[in-house]
């Protein structure tokens, strides 16, 4: 699975980086794989919200994008890939985080 809004990152990413249509193509095949995971799902904003006042408490504040990521994989119960530090201030306590070191 993996969440709206990363999927949403990717395809401005993308943009961004001005691929071209069949690169762009291959991504939306590659992300065909997975299922998107709404920001509407039930469950996602509880989650959202004690994950948010847990990064407030602690004065470590995260980007709203990555608390709803993160939300997606608590509520999940799965790990998280991710090539972005910002995510280990979570990992035990409400996730488990796989770092993966950007290809430069």
């Amino acid at each position: 699975m993996i969440s709206i809004v990363t999927a949403g990152e990717l395809r401005s990413l993308a943009l961004q980086f001005k691929w071209g249509n069949a690169k762009l193509d291959r991504m939306e095949f590659a992300l065909g794989y997975f299922d998107e995971i709404p920001i509407e799902y039930h469950k996602l904003v509880d989650a959202y919200s004690k994950i948010d006042a847990y990064t407030q408490s602690i004065g470590q504040s995260m980007g709203k994008n990555d608390l709803w990521i993160a939300a997606t994989a608590v509520i999940f119960d799965s790990r998280l890939l991710t090539t972005d530090r910002d995510f280990d201030r979570l990992d035990p306590l409400f996730l488990t985080r796989d770092w993966l070191a950007p290809i430069a």
